[in-house]
């Protein structure tokens, strides 16, 4: 039967996958020493209310590293809300990541919080919130080298890639990436255009994970999105 026969196989594919993810959780916890874990990170759109985000983070939460809560247009307590729905759907804290509102992001307990121009500066950040990882938004080498030094824990650098969100700006380039790389000791999470078959390249260049919006949480299959770039990310690990 052709739907048994898909939903055999779609099941299969699950099995894979979700084997890769207990794997990974592993070698993290286990095996940081021997192998260079790359990390999902997942952006809200502002697209989408909360209560479809969170539907759609608790099925896929197991297969990515990290959820950025990028909602400019949300109160205070709509992001303490979503949070707290997210954390009773079984997505665990330290994978949540508030953009901007380090308030928010201190008092709700979460990993850490991605600042941007319009923020605070990070030695300030650090200083008064020491327990929280503070990722920073960088469009130059020089904005990296600056924030690599005040004390940022990461940066996400791009657009790197062509993306419809920005079609009037010309995307960096992996080379550009690899030279932002270089530049810093800290992590580089690209941002913009990737797809799960230019992961590869993009690794290639330094980076140590890649951030997606749409094309995880917008496409037709979020769960098989997210999984695809998994699978792309775990090909792509290099033992050292």
């Amino acid at each position: 039967m052709p739907v048994e026969s898909a939903r055999m196989q779609r099941k299969s594919m699950e099995l894979i996958y979700s084997t890769i993810s207990v794997l990974l959780f592993i070698f993290k916890n286990h095996k940081k020493e021997a192998v260079n874990i790359k990390e999902l990170h997942v952006i809200s759109t502002g697209q989408q209310t909360s209560e479809t985000l969170v539907s759609i983070v608790a099925e896929i939460h197991r297969y990515i590293d990290f959820l950025h809560l990028r909602e400019p247009e949300w109160t205070d307590q709509d992001l303490v809300q979503t949070i707290e729905n997210l954390s009773a759907s079984g997505v665990p804290m330290e994978k949540l990541i508030v953009n901007h509102r380090v308030d928010v992001a201190n008092q709700t307990g979460v990993h850490g919080v991605q600042l941007t121009y319009r923020s605070m500066e990070v030695a300030k950040v650090k200083n008064a919130f020491p327990e929280l990882k503070v990722g920073c938004s960088v469009h130059t080498v020089s904005e990296a080298t600056q924030l690599a030094e005040q004390g940022a824990d990461y940066l996400v650098y791009g657009h790197i890639f062509e993306t419809a969100s920005k079609p009037d700006l010309e995307p960096k380039g992996v080379g550009s990436l690899q030279h932002v790389a270089r530049q810093v000791s800290i992590p580089v999470i690209a941002i913009g255009g990737i797809r799960p078959k230019n992961v590869p390249n993009v690794l290639g260049q330094g980076a140590s994970g890649v951030a997606i919006l749409s094309g995880i949480l917008l496409a037709k299959d979020p769960l098989k999105a997210a999984q695809e770039y998994r699978y792309a990310l775990t090909k792509s690990e290099v033992v050292v």
